[in-house]
């Protein structure tokens, strides 16, 4: 599938600046290599970031390539309903994550015996000696984040490939090792610089292709009479079926299912760890105004660049079977990027810088994946677990083969270049949602809550997704909404129902909670 309509002197410029920049970023993690000195510092900066950057690097490792290709290409696809209950149900979701869970996080991972992980929050919270839930956690943190992180292999590969027309398991597999170098050598500190430098790319690169594609379009009133073409397209409350041509009434169901993408992050382990890493509590405020910013002003130019491009380019999916559409849909950002190139052939520069931004994508989010998944078997389940006296330099290397691992296996699960980015993603991000979301919340609201009620809620909101995703959902109808929404409600009520049965949590543990209730600081 070679969609590129550059001239062979134009994709080579473009590829150039697209070498040049992955070698960057590969720079910027050898400088900072010199820098961790600890696990405390490959894991999590030693505290250190300042508000734009955890702000930034948030953003941008959550977003990922799905931003960028996933949720236009949905639009594209289905219209406005679909990816614009998604997009504003993933705004909310943002601003509460920041505003109730950010600060007490940051504060209560401190007093909870200085937790640098997820999975030891969670441990030191409910002061599980036995480690039961940090063995859980571990688990359930690699199984979900080997899929997260094959989505954005495959956005790498369908680049090359659409662009270049290069093959797609090799390029796939090059921008793998890319990754793996410079996450293994940098550690947090590299993949938080990078995800500030790739989440100011992705907003610039999302601005400027909505406004080049409503100029090619031919502006806004043509822009308009191709929705308006296509039934359903255009309104909140219909969905357009491109198989059929038909239009489709969204019910409340489906809407609540596409707002519940929001739940998912309260449970998401690699932007929860940027609460965790602020130098101080109270640069959190500036932090997520920033956020919001750059949240609302993406996720808005995504779903309208998928819209727009209906008019901009109305025969990408011309000839696709049925089979095809989702993934040829994705990629429509690539396509409308390249016809920069038409008003000025300097401007094929700009088309390798912004194409560099599905690049920043994929590789702000894949590091820390890769990152919080080498914790996770490293930090919390090999010294946690099986060697408790692991020195610093064992498990930096076993987190070094952890990623390469995660990284081997992701791969090969993205080897199929029909795979759909946004099928891959709502899988892991409803595993974690329901398996970290509503445990975190009670972990930092309900001082009730007992070790007993948090591995029920884990592991069961971890079932109902599995169960739900691969079992009920394929039933259709009222059965087939978001798995996360079902898995993260049954996981709630499993804490609830299992802490009120199970005796109370120790005095110590009610004294740390109401410490931070009561806005102390560490």
């Amino acid at each position: 599938m070679n969609l590129t309509i550059l001239t062979a002197n134009q994709k080579t410029v473009a590829f150039i600046g697209m070498v040049l920049y992955m070698a960057l970023v590969v720079t910027v993690g050898l400088i900072y290599s010199k820098r961790n000195k600890s696990t405390e510092d490959f894991f999590l900066g030693g505290r250190s970031l300042g508000p734009w950057v955890t702000a930034m690097s948030a953003e941008a490792s959550d977003m990922s390539s799905w931003l960028l290709m996933g949720l236009p290409g949905l639009a594209y696809l289905t219209g406005f309903a679909s990816a614009g209950w998604t997009a504003i149900g993933l705004a909310v979701g943002t601003w509460f994550n920041w505003r109730f869970v950010a600060y007490r996080l940051r504060t209560y991972s401190h007093v909870a015996g200085n937790a640098i992980t997820l999975p030891d929050f969670f441990s030191n919270r409910f002061h599980d000696s036995r480690r039961i839930i940090m063995t859980i956690s571990a688990v359930i943190i690699f199984f979900f984040f080997i899929i997260y992180t094959s989505s954005g292999f495959a956005a790498l590969g369908k680049l090359f490939n659409s662009l270049f027309g290069f093959d797609y398991t090799l390029m796939m597999v090059i921008g793998t090792i890319v990754v793996v170098i410079y996450t293994i050598v940098g550690g947090f500190l590299a993949e938080s610089t990078t995800d500030f430098m790739q989440g100011t790319l992705m907003f610039f690169s999302l601005i400027v292709i909505l406004v080049a594609g409503v100029l090619e379009a031919g502006g806004l009133g043509a822009v308009g009479a191709s929705i308006e073409s296509l039934d359903g397209f255009g309104s909140l409350f219909t969905s357009h079926n491109r198989a059929t041509g038909a239009g489709s009434a969204v019910s409340f169901l489906e809407i609540a299912s596409s707002m519940a993408w929001g739940l998912g992050y309260f449970g998401m382990p690699h932007v929860l760890l940027r609460f965790m890493a602020i130098r101080d509590a109270g640069e959190l405020t500036r932090s997520r105004r920033i956020a919001m910013v750059w949240v609302l002003v993406s996720l808005a130019a995504a779903v309208c660049i998928g819209v727009v491009g209906v008019a901009a380019v109305p025969s990408l999916l011309d000839g696709a079977a049925a089979g095809e559409l989702s993934s040829r849909s994705e990629t429509i950002f690539i396509v409308m990027t390249q016809l920069l190139a038409n008003y000025s052939g300097i401007l094929v520069v700009l088309v390798g810088v912004i194409l560099s931004g599905i690049l920043a994508a994929t590789m702000s989010t894949s590091d820390s994946q890769l990152l919080v998944t080498a914790s996770a078997v490293s930090q919390n389940f090999f010294k946690g677990v099986l060697k408790k006296d692991a020195t610093d330099k064992q498990i930096l290397w076993v987190s070094r083969i952890t990623i390469i691992l995660v990284a081997i296996i992701g791969a090969i699960l993205a080897a199929d270049p029909n795979s759909s980015i946004f099928g891959i993603v709502s899988y892991a991000w409803a595993g974690f949602g329901a398996a970290f979301g509503p445990l975190m919340l009670f972990s930092l609201f309900w001082k009730r809550t007992t070790l007993v009620g948090a591995i029920a809620g884990m592991a069961g909101g971890f079932a109902a997704v599995v169960v739900w995703k691969n079992l009920i959902a394929p039933l259709g109808g009222a059965w087939g909404i978001y798995e996360l929404l079902p898995a993260f409600l049954f996981s709630a009520l499993c804490i609830v129902v299992a802490s009120l049965l199970s005796p109370r949590p120790s005095q110590q543990i009610l004294e740390e909670f109401e410490h931070i209730a009561a806005g102390k600081a560490e």
